[in-house]
């Protein structure tokens, strides 16, 4: 599949919040790391239509996201690509995907004017907890670290009641929590 609606709840926390919830619920024992490429035009045209574009590597393969916002969550659109293709995309070779490149003819965003802006790395334990996804995530990118909460489900209701529960139930306040992608820009 291409294409997904991904729901999503998050909420940065604290290295003690952080240690809390991994013994609080089954998290795996090891993390396992992952590192989003993050793509831009000059001009932000993917910013300014909300998207956000990143490749990411992990356990050898890479992916190609483009995130849309959509009226409940964000349309991801996927396109798997080789590692050589991935090297070309980081030195400025971009070479369009079919599944991403449809997207962007739709926002009117030229692939040849993408330019790579730089890396997070994030280290990932996953959880499942009432048919949702519980996830905990150690990010570091331009000299921060972060940690943060995520819960993904297949619904609006069942996310938002599991996720406050989570929080409530740890003592853990709400935060705004931008995306990755947003904390990386801010960073720079």
């Amino acid at each position: 599949m291409s294409q997904e609606i991904e729901i999503e709840y998050k909420n940065l926390i604290t290295k003690e919040e952080y240690n809390q919830l991994l013994a609080a619920y089954s998290f795996q024992t090891a993390g396992k790391k992952q590192i989003n490429y993050y793509f831009e035009t000059k001009n932000k045209e993917l910013r300014e239509h909300g998207c956000a574009l990143r490749i990411r590597e992990k356990e050898n393969t890479y992916t190609l996201t483009l995130k849309e916002p959509r009226q409940t969550g964000l349309l991801e659109t996927h396109d798997i690509i080789q590692k050589d293709v991935f090297q070309k995309w980081i030195n400025g070779d971009i070479i369009p995907q079919p599944h991403t490149s449809k997207q962007f003819k739709n926002l009117g965003v030229k692939p040849k004017d993408l330019v790579y802006m730089g890396s997070l790395e994030t280290i990932r334990r996953e959880a499942t907890y009432k048919n949702v996804l519980l996830v905990l995530d150690i990010s570091r990118y331009n000299n921060k670290i972060d940690y943060e909460l995520e819960l993904e489900a297949p619904d609006e209701s069942t996310g938002s009641y599991l996720f406050e529960k989570i929080l409530n139930n740890g003592g853990i306040p709400k935060r705004n929590t931008p995306n990755k992608i947003k904390r990386f820009y801010t960073s720079l």
